[in-house]
């Protein structure tokens, strides 16, 4: 019976407004009345996570900024710090590259330079980071790197950024997140690995999870639970990956995937 249930965010349960679909609170509600956890995951900050599921603050478990920082009842249950020079280093490696901006993912907030900061860009940010800073430098920032992001205002990351990075990968992983962002964080980690990290702590097996995803950043979670939804809108890899399909963001599809497993009763 499955007992923890995943969701990517955009693309994945957010509609194409992005928005939390109709019908999002029923679902949760029969979750809830069954003992199943309900738990976000996705790139976006933690603060930012908090403010699309107010009301659930301390019902959902929270994989944040792709599985970098995991957080329940509002305490770090795992996370994965990065070397900081050299993520320093790879922020500084796009720095002159047009239409392209640079985020300092720490713990405790969100950290862009203050000549990058465009209202465009502020725009952008925002509906990723909801605390966040502008700073100088990267290297006076008091806090730990959990990510280093990327983002390219022409929705070309996988063809710009993602070239400058290569060289990173090693010390770190490097995963196209979307066409406008890319992701760098630590070589061992991934929304998998913490999955796994969750799985251990709260003895819970793969074949008592599902998961619901769309990009290249959700491969690992795949990988990591029985119940692998893709999206109809997904990237075809992931839908090589999963072992199950449902209909697009659009349609509601992560619902629809829920429903059916509640109705076939596997949840609870």
């Amino acid at each position: 019976m499955i007992k923890l249930i995943m969701s990517d965010m955009d693309g994945t349960l957010l509609d194409e407004n992005g928005q939390l679909p109709k019908g999002f609170a029923d679902i949760v509600r029969q979750l809830r009345e069954r003992g199943v956890l309900f738990a976000p995951c996705s790139g976006r900050q933690y603060y930012s996570l908090l403010e699309t599921f107010k009301g659930y603050e301390d019902e959902f478990l929270f994989f944040a900024e792709n599985g970098t920082m995991v957080r329940y009842h509002d305490r770090e249950l795992f996370s994965s710090t990065m070397r900081r020079s050299l993520g320093i280093q790879a922020l500084k490696s796009t720095e002159q590259l047009p239409q392209v901006y640079e985020v300092f993912c720490g713990k405790k907030d969100a950290y862009v330079l203050r000549d990058k900061m465009t209202e465009s860009f502020a725009a952008e940010l925002g509906k990723y980071y909801t605390h966040s800073a502008v700073v100088d430098c990267f290297e006076d920032i008091d806090d730990e790197m959990i990510k280093a992001s990327f983002f390219d205002a022409e929705g070309k990351a996988g063809t710009r950024i993602y070239p400058v990075l290569e060289k990173y990968r090693g010390p770190f992983q490097v995963a196209t997140s979307s066409d406008y962002w890319v992701d760098m964080m630590n070589f061992d980690i991934n929304k998998g690995i913490a999955i796994q990290q969750v799985q251990k702590r709260l003895r819970i097996s793969p074949m008592e999870c599902a998961a619901f995803g769309d990009y290249m950043n959700d491969a690992e979670m795949m990988s990591s639970v029985y119940y692998s939804f893709a999206m109809d809108n997904a990237h075809p890899e992931i839908k090589k990956l999963a072992r199950f399909r449902t209909a697009s963001n659009k349609e509601h599809g992560v619902l629809q995937g829920i429903q059916k497993l509640i109705d076939d009763g596997l949840c609870g």
